[in-house]
């Protein structure tokens, strides 16, 4: 029997910079969270329907994964999924990456982070409205373990580029390789990546990693 999901409908696109996306969040307490809480973190930022850490969760459970959601209704079925798999080492979590992220991952180790086609915002005056911004790489520079990675991906030439700049311009981030990925480091695709790759699209692929905090 197949997996039951739940049908949410809700617009592809919100303002992260509106008032109701700045209000607090609550600091979860990750021991209760996950069965090993000490093991190494994942942070996936705008994990959508979290099915590529959900796939992922269940390839590697010595390692813990949360994604960070800013569409509520998306986290909700998106846990209501991971339940209904048992996985215990995968959190999905409301929240605005550019408002939340310090305090969220306070004491958290955090080793990888994947941004992965987050929304273009093509229109000049909401380019402010990008996720990748340098507050947000600032956050992770300061608590990414050392050696820890970022990895990007987008298939916008545009918007690929203005993240990279984001960390290059950060002096604890260096791009290793220092070019575009040649392909995905990860064992499982995006229904984004996937949708472009059977279009014969192009993706463009980046990895920065902390040299110091």
């Amino acid at each position: 029997m197949g997996d039951r999901t739940t049908v949410v409908r809700l617009r592809q696109h919100v303002n992260p910079l509106s008032r109701r996306f700045q209000q607090e969040v609550a600091v979860p307490d990750w021991s209760r969270i996950y069965a090993i809480a000490s093991q190494p973190l994942h942070l996936d930022i705008g994990s959508a329907r979290g099915t590529f850490l959900l796939q992922m969760a269940a390839l590697h459970p010595e390692q813990n994964f949360l994604g960070l959601e800013i569409r509520y209704p998306l986290v909700v079925a998106a846990n209501e999924r991971r339940d209904r798999h048992g996985l215990l080492n995968l959190h999905y979590l409301w929240g605005n990456a550019n408002a939340h992220l310090g305090r969220l991952l306070q004491g958290v180790p955090l080793q990888t982070v994947s941004i992965q086609f987050p929304d273009p915002w093509f229109k000049r005056r909401h380019h402010k409205r990008r996720v990748v911004t340098p507050d947000l790489v600032a956050t992770l520079a300061q608590h990414l373990c050392p050696g820890g990675r970022v990895i990007l991906q987008s298939d916008v030439l545009e918007v690929a580029v203005a993240m990279v700049q984001q960390f290059r311009a950060h002096p604890a981030f260096a791009a290793s390789p220092p070019s575009w990925l040649p392909q995905s480091p990860w064992p499982v695709a995006t229904e984004r990546e996937q949708y472009v790759l059977a279009q014969g699209l192009p993706i463009y692929r980046w990895q920065g990693v902390l040299l110091h905090s």
